[in-house]
């Protein structure tokens, strides 16, 4: 338990905070499964559509510190390698 009012504050910040960023995090995993799923059934419209969420998510969660900006670089890369993978 926190002894000082301030403390008890920092304690629900932390909170709110710990929710929101496994919010972002979970998010992040539904649409890359998505993205997969398509890529998978070589889905390629639909695909290009998920990737484009997929990549405004990481790169907004990788502005708040959510993820490391160079871990969503990779996940970025990796997922567009995969696209790409489509076209061959």
């Amino acid at each position: 338990m926190a002894a000082k009012g301030s403390a008890e504050k920092n304690q629900r910040k932390s909170e709110a905070r710990r929710l929101r960023n496994r919010m972002t995090k979970s998010r992040i995993r539904t649409e890359v499964r998505r993205l997969l799923e398509l890529i998978e059934g070589k889905n390629k419209e639909k695909a290009v559509e998920a990737y484009r969420v997929c990549q405004k998510l990481l790169d907004t969660a990788a502005r708040k510190n959510i993820i490391h900006s160079r871990t969503a670089a990779r996940k970025k890369s990796r997922l567009i390698a995969k696209l790409k993978s489509l076209d061959v």
